[in-house]
């Protein structure tokens, strides 16, 4: 008999919302993880606080508007979702996020809640 222990996952976001894939492919990970009742949390520092910005237009770009699935994210049970206050401060950047229950922490609150986690993995 082999016991199984669940891990806890955190997703780093690093790259701003419509530059490369990572956003997307991000929110695909956490998703599926979510899917499978892996517990998940969000991180966004760095220029991955742009992702959670609210009133993008993906459309004015001709990017996919993966950015409207962030709504979707309680319906999976994913609800600590953080991001990065020096980040948001560094680009000029408000807390109207698309996310309403997204919470800034500092650095170091950041770096103290990554402890909690099994496995991280950036984008």
């Amino acid at each position: 008999m082999s016991s199984h222990q669940i891990k806890k996952y955190a997703i780093i976001n690093t790259s701003s919302s419509f530059n490369s894939s990572n956003g997307k492919d991000s929110l695909d990970a956490a998703l599926i993880l979510a899917s499978y009742e892996m517990p998940v949390s969000l991180f966004f520092v760095g220029d991955g606080v742009y992702q959670v910005q609210a009133q993008q237009n993906a459309e004015a770009i001709a990017a996919k508007d993966y950015i409207a699935t962030f709504k979707a994210l309680g319906f999976y049970d994913i609800k600590d979702i953080f991001v990065c206050q020096q980040s948001l401060t560094e680009r000029s950047l408000t807390t109207n996020f698309v996310v309403a229950s997204a919470k800034t922490l500092t650095t170091s609150e950041i770096k103290q809640q990554l402890l909690n986690f099994d496995v991280v993995l950036t984008f």
